[in-house]
């Protein structure tokens, strides 16, 4: 099973590229750009991902960001990740950056956004790897300041595919940004959001309903409205599940007790995503295996996962097409 899940062509939907900073990166942007880190050694780090919930990471979160000041810097961090991702098989990744955390601490626009497209543009030219940036709004933030986020990123919207809504869920529902996403929606960008994670079923429906959402990002909590799991599964609307995290983030307090094989069952339309890696204790590969194991899930609940995450995508139906016949040719060849 562990050789079927690494050979298994994979599409990642949920990944936020500050999160993919590890710890020996920090380490060696802090050298770089001559900050002081508060810890003495890479371990020391490693030992400070421990979370109790969403808040809890955030705030470690977002020291690591602090890190990132250069285009080279936000270059390396999404090259990085992106020669990862290849590593594991991921053949399309649609990613998640938070330009506030940057703009905030002074880091102009373009720095960020050259760094990213730079490195995304040169895996696609030599490790065949696509990608498109989706630009989250940080809901801890006021409204207003998303507006401005937009105003900022509309000369490069060209390059941005669409936007999403991410940070500290509860007490922080998506009503508070229906004009923000109304807007970003006349100028053409897909609308995402982060629901359902921490904050209860009925952001989920916000989301749908007044942010006009085309792919919930999480969305566990879903369950807990019936009436809510019908209108997904009538309407196909995909969550960007993300097991580990749920795990370290204690939403759920053991793999197995984790609801996308209950979600799956009922037929809505769930993927597997790896949210904020380097501190979740995985890529795309350790979400399969830690899912799989923890739920016993079979080659054809991997397969029909994998499905969803194809037709879940933002991608050409030519390419979706192409990635379909060949998750198809894996499966038929493997599924015994």
């Amino acid at each position: 099973m562990k050789s079927f899940i690494q050979n298994l062509p994979k599409i990642e939907l949920h990944v936020h590229i500050e999160g993919t900073l590890e710890p020996e990166m920090m380490f060696d942007l802090a050298q770089r750009n001559h900050i002081q880190l508060p810890y003495k050694s890479i371990q020391e780090i490693h030992d400070a991902y421990h979370f109790n919930n969403l808040q809890s990471f955030l705030d470690i979160y977002y020291q690591g960001a602090n890190f990132l000041n250069s285009e080279q810097d936000f270059y390396d961090l999404m090259w990085a990740y992106l020669n990862k991702a290849n590593e594991q098989n991921v053949r399309h990744a649609e990613i998640f950056f938070d330009p506030q955390t940057h703009t905030r601490r002074g880091i102009p626009f373009e720095v960020i956004f050259n760094g990213l497209v730079s490195a995304k543009e040169d895996a696609r030219q030599k490790l065949g790897i696509t990608s498109e940036l989706i630009m989250c709004f940080l809901r801890h933030l006021s409204p207003e300041d998303a507006i401005n986020t937009l105003d900022q990123a509309l000369p490069f919207k060209e390059k941005i595919f669409g936007v999403g809504l991410d940070s500290s869920e509860v007490g922080r529902p998506p009503s508070l940004f229906t004009d923000v996403f109304d807007r970003a929606q006349k100028e053409g960008y897909i609308p995402v959001a982060h629901a359902g994670e921490e904050g209860p079923a009925e952001y989920v429906w916000e989301a749908i309903n007044l942010l006009n959402v085309k792919r919930i990002d999480h969305g566990v909590r879903s369950i807990e409205d019936p009436k809510l799991i019908d209108y997904l599964v009538e309407n196909q609307i995909p969550l960007t599940v993300c097991p580990l995290s749920n795990i370290k983030l204690c939403v759920f307090d053991d793999m197995s007790n984790h609801n996308i094989k209950q979600l799956l069952d009922l037929g809505v339309r769930v993927t597997i995503n790896s949210d904020d890696p380097a501190y979740f204790g995985g890529y795309m590969n350790e979400n399969f295996y830690a899912t799989q194991e923890g739920l016993n899930l079979s080659k054809e609940d991997l397969y029909q996962i994998s499905c969803n995450t194809i037709q879940a995508s933002f991608l050409e139906n030519d390419r979706k097409d192409a990635l379909k016949r060949e998750l198809d040719k894996y499966y038929t060849t493997h599924q015994g």
